[in-house]
């Protein structure tokens, strides 16, 4: 199934209108779906290498403002669900808790996902769920995902084809490392 997702998002690389498609999946990428934008980025790089960095810049605006609503996700589905649960249970200090950890090194979180594979919408939805200061996540944002797809687009820009076959070969083991990372990820939080 996620071989068939990434053709499918691979194939919108080749549409007409593949800057909307792009934006639009660095927009739901940020929030809620599974394949990267950089696997719609890297064969419209290729195609049309003069125009690397304006594909970078829309995916960059895309994805910072799929990551608000991320952050809005976090911010109200934890009102309405999480926080009565938790109370309930008796957690509510414990969350609270961790909500002020997250937020003393959310910077660097934000920072860390939004460059690298670690999936960006965990800590979107993570940074509304905890009050992350909104300034902090949208400049930590714009940062991380412009560092990130700004250089792609340069080293794609730079060296062409190759880094994209690089990248359909390892594949699986991308996928395996990302969901390795995301296990790391909870378990550094939880000791946080």
């Amino acid at each position: 199934m996620l071989q068939r997702l990434y053709d499918w998002t691979l194939a919108l690389a080749e549409h007409p209108r593949a800057l909307w498609a792009l934006a639009f999946i660095a927009f739901i990428e940020s929030s809620v779906f599974p394949i990267p934008p950089d696997i719609i980025m890297i064969p419209m790089i290729i195609a049309r290498p003069n125009r690397a960095f304006v594909i970078a810049g829309v995916a960059l605006v895309a994805s910072v403002l799929g990551g608000l609503l991320g952050y809005a996700i976090g911010a109200f589905a934890y009102e309405s669900i999480g926080a009565p649960i938790l109370a309930s249970l008796g957690k509510e200090e414990a969350m609270a808790a961790f909500a002020d950890r997250f937020n003393g090194v959310g910077f660097w979180a934000v920072l860390v996902a939004g460059v690298t594979p670690f999936p960006y919408k965990v800590i979107t939805i993570m940074s509304g769920w905890t009050a992350m200061p909104m300034s902090t996540f949208i400049v930590t944002s714009i940062l991380a995902r412009g560092l990130r797809f700004f250089l792609v687009a340069l080293l794609l820009w730079k060296f062409g084809a190759p880094i994209r076959d690089f990248i359909e070969k390892r594949l699986g083991l991308m996928f395996t490392l990302l969901v390795a990372l995301l296990i790391g990820g909870f378990a550094v939080l939880k000791l946080l």
